[in-house]
């Protein structure tokens, strides 16, 4: 298996905006579905956010609807996770993942198959 790079990470007040990337092989083509996930410690990893390569029918947590933007630039083989108004429950390793055949994205963990190594975000208070 392929993996992901994800990028980003660090320390932010609680109310301040970061945004998390992933460079994504180009053996990931375009009938694929892009996502990120976030595990807090002593969690389990949970889906945030998840989008078809094309862009289209992005989907999110509830958690985080209106705060977070996925989003990606297939030109240079990012995908992007905005992160706004930050709180400090957002604080987690964030990984960035993919699955090919499917535009069909959900937030299931066990339906992607190609993984980065995560980075951490802090927010505090």
């Amino acid at each position: 298996q392929v993996r992901l790079v994800e990028s980003g990470g660090g320390s932010v007040q609680a109310g301040e905006s970061l945004r998390l990337s992933c460079a994504v092989p180009e053996y990931i083509g375009s009938y694929s579905c892009m996502a990120w996930f976030l595990q807090a410690p002593g969690k389990e990893r949970e889906g945030v956010a998840a989008v078809a390569k094309d862009g289209r029918d992005p989907s999110y947590a509830d958690s985080v609807k209106g705060r977070f933007t996925i989003s990606q630039d297939n030109a240079k083989n990012t995908l992007y996770l905005q992160m706004s108004s930050a709180k400090p429950e957002d604080s987690a390793m964030y990984y960035c993942a993919a699955r090919v055949g499917t535009r069909r994205c959900t937030l299931r963990q066990s339906d992607y198959n190609y993984w980065g190594q995560g980075t951490q975000v802090t927010v505090s208070s």
